[in-house]
């Protein structure tokens, strides 16, 4: 008995180490990035993460100094989970203006589709336009996932087609300002606004193939019927109107430009979780093991190589038509399974 009390002790006091070691970092990056007063932010952090391992170090009993830590932590975490999202700050100009949509009938109306004219990366002019599609034309829907560099992360992008009434892509996510750049770990904390970007193909897909440095572009097509595409384009409208009335953070795990799409579902109407949906620049290839996207009877390897879109989509660049021939490729590949 004495020993399974010991092994037992063991555990409690190995967990309680644990979290307070997590805690204490995570207490750190929220400082670090999160307190309102910038010019202290860093030092105050640096102070909090020494002061905690002093406490542990040096205070006795230990139980006093593990106590003072953690009430340490919750006042924090306290403040952390008061800040709250907000529409008012000083954007940058390509997400400066949110859309909305409104539905009337099988019409669905989508308001600030945007619309740049890029000159460079970071030469454009914003342009933003009113855009109606009708649900009983929607055919299918199509895939984009870019990659950057690492071939663990990428950005997917869905996009709508409507026959005649044209092309409609959406884009989850960060709501960055003026001067601030995106961080792998400010994603973590509250650092980003989330934004749904409704948006031309020639914007949002030809930024990232024709203007930014090293940035690859892939094109799958989804089996999708038609109940399944209109239930995913009706889940975006309703996620675009929401953000529109109602900020909410992005956080790079739980509300990401992937996990965001998953989370736009009712719990029983979710996916089976993969690993793959964190370390998305694999989830192409989840989605071919699971039939999502069509596998034109090719074996993965090669039809992600085929799906490089880069190429046509610089030859293609401001043309009218850039939708169509990024597209090319497909009526001259296998036939489907």
């Amino acid at each position: 008995m004495a020993f399974w009390q010991a092994i037992f002790r063991w555990v409690v006091g190995a967990i309680v180490w644990l979290a307070l070691l997590i805690g204490t970092l995570w207490t750190v990056g929220a400082l670090w990035f999160d307190f309102p007063i910038a010019g202290v932010r860093h030092a105050l952090a640096v102070i909090f993460g020494v002061g905690a391992i002093a406490l542990l170090v040096f205070l006795r009993p230990r139980s006093r100094a593990k106590i003072a830590v953690a009430i340490a932590i919750v006042l924090v975490a306290a403040w952390w989970f008061s800040l709250k999202p907000r529409q008012d700050r000083d954007w940058k100009p390509e997400v400066a203006v949110l859309g909305h949509a409104t539905i009337e009938g099988e019409r669905v109306t989508i308001h600030n589709v945007r619309n740049v004219d890029y000159r460079t990366e970071t030469d454009f002019t914003p342009r933003h336009e009113t855009r109606s599609y009708d649900l009983q034309k929607l055919r299918g829907i199509d895939l984009f996932v870019t990659y950057w560099g690492s071939p663990s992360i990428a950005h997917p992008i869905l996009s709508f087609d409507f026959g005649e009434d044209g092309r409609v892509c959406f884009s989850i996510e960060t709501r960055t300002q003026r001067g601030q750049s995106y961080s792998a770990i400010g994603g973590l904390y509250r650092q980003f606004e989330q934004i749904y970007i409704a948006a031309d193909e020639r914007d949002v897909i030809r930024l990232r193939s024709n203007f930014r440095r090293g940035e690859d572009v892939y094109l799958y097509r989804f089996v999708a019927p038609p109940h399944a595409a209109r239930t995913a384009f009706l889940e975006y409208i309703r996620s675009l109107n929401e953000l529109h009335e109602r900020p909410r953070w992005y956080n790079a795990i739980d509300n990401n430009c992937t996990t965001a799409i998953r989370n736009q579902r009712t719990a029983a109407e979710r996916a089976a979780w993969d690993w793959r949906m964190l370390a998305n620049g694999y989830a192409d290839e989840m989605l071919y093991e699971r039939g999502t996207i069509e596998r034109f009877a090719l074996p993965f390897d090669e039809l992600k190589r085929r799906a490089h879109i880069n190429a046509r989509a610089r030859a293609a660049n401001d043309a009218p038509d850039f939708s169509d021939r990024i597209r090319t490729h497909f009526a001259t590949w296998p036939t489907r399974n």
